[in-house]
């Protein structure tokens, strides 16, 4: 995410511009921004390592398994539908990576809004804390079935949420089922761009603007 602080604050609707360093290539198992309800009428930002610890795991190590999860059946989930029912968030965000093509093969694909704009993806979020004592706050991602510009590369999306959706999803009270596919089961109208991408954000190790530079060879966007 590369917005400023005070851009962040105006889209969300936080009370404090966070303090933010840009971000061009989060993994698995990282830190990233998240949008969560702190009282009534008080939204904050905070940090979360990305791969949800549920509150019942022995290990935090789950996470790793835990980086998205289905929102046409999270609510059926031991590990998901707690949170579903009163833990959610918004993944704070101006785009995110796709890969297409054979094993070995596989490129990347940078989508974002056609005008480069913020967008909160569903989010849930957890806290667990372990027998010594250790705390993770951690969170995943809702996905759905990829729309029209994403399924000629992928079969998936994260579920993106309108701003106006915001208000509804962040409140901490339990959602009846029809409110929740309402949400999570309608696509976002704002138009993706899609942009093939250097392989650079195949590796952890670089997290800068290069990662964003279009490759001189792009490829076809096709799962065959």
């Amino acid at each position: 995410m590369r917005g400023s602080g005070a851009q962040v604050a105006e889209h969300f609707g936080l009370a404090d511009a966070p303090d933010l360093e840009p971000r061009y290539n989060v993994a698995p198992g990282q830190d990233v921004a998240v949008v969560r309800a702190a009282a009534a009428d008080r939204r904050i930002l905070e940090e979360r390592r990305w791969g949800l610890v549920p509150r019942w795991a022995k290990d935090p190590g789950i996470g790793a398994r835990m980086i998205n999860a289905r929102s046409e059946t999270a609510a059926t989930k031991r590990a998901f539908g707690p949170a579903l029912r009163r833990r959610r968030c918004l993944i704070a965000a101006d785009g995110f990576y796709e890969w297409s093509g054979a094993p070995g093969q596989r490129v990347p694909f940078h989508l974002a809004l056609a005008q480069d704009g913020l967008f909160g993806m569903a989010g849930l979020y957890e806290t667990w804390q372990g027998p010594g004592g250790e705390i993770v706050e951690s969170c995943s991602i809702l996905t759905r079935d990829a729309d029209a510009v994403v399924r000629a590369i992928h079969e998936r999306m994260p579920v993106l949420l309108p701003p106006a959706a915001y208000a509804a999803w962040l409140d901490p009270e339990p959602l009846e089922p029809d409110a929740l596919e309402a949400l999570l089961g309608r696509p976002r109208q704002d138009p993706l761009h899609l942009t093939p991408v250097s392989t650079r954000v195949n590796r952890v190790e670089f997290d800068d603007a290069g990662c964003l530079e279009p490759r001189a060879d792009p490829p076809q966007a096709s799962l065959f």
